[in-house]
């Protein structure tokens, strides 16, 4: 078995925990330096995902239905994005193909996110069994 297989067998590296300990680190710092694109858009989607099921939770629990909880996600969701990316990082949106390649970065998967754990949430809270 050669040596890169090993490797892909045993899990992640030290390096690669040193990496996500990096970002972590830049993504809560204000104004942080993005050498790499990537890093950024990374942080980007995982910070989608946790408040896609931080609202699916929230809907789910509060019974909001139907089309305003979705529009009430997707402008939540985009707004956290953009005052993230604008007034906190500060990065120019130009360097990754404009505001609107950043709103959308990670979106239609968040959206999943959201709408399994809204309706999992809400299904379980007040669906009533009715006895046949």
């Amino acid at each position: 078995m050669s040596q890169v297989r090993k490797r892909d067998i045993q899990g992640p590296t030290v390096e690669s925990g040193s990496k996500v300990s990096t970002l972590w680190k830049k993504s809560m710092t204000v104004n942080s330096e993005w050498e790499n694109k990537d890093d950024l858009l990374d942080v980007i989607y995982w910070l989608r995902q946790v408040f896609a099921i931080i609202n699916g939770i929230a809907w789910g629990l509060l019974p909001v239905q139907g089309l305003f909880g979705i529009a009430l996600f997707l402008a939540i969701n985009c707004l956290i994005v953009y005052i993230y990316t604008s007034k906190y990082q500060k990065v120019d949106e130009d360097d990754f193909g404009g505001i609107q390649e950043l709103l959308k970065e990670g979106l239609f998967t968040a959206f999943a996110v959201f709408v399994v754990s809204w309706i999992m949430v809400y299904t379980a809270t007040y669906n009533q069994h009715q006895n046949l």
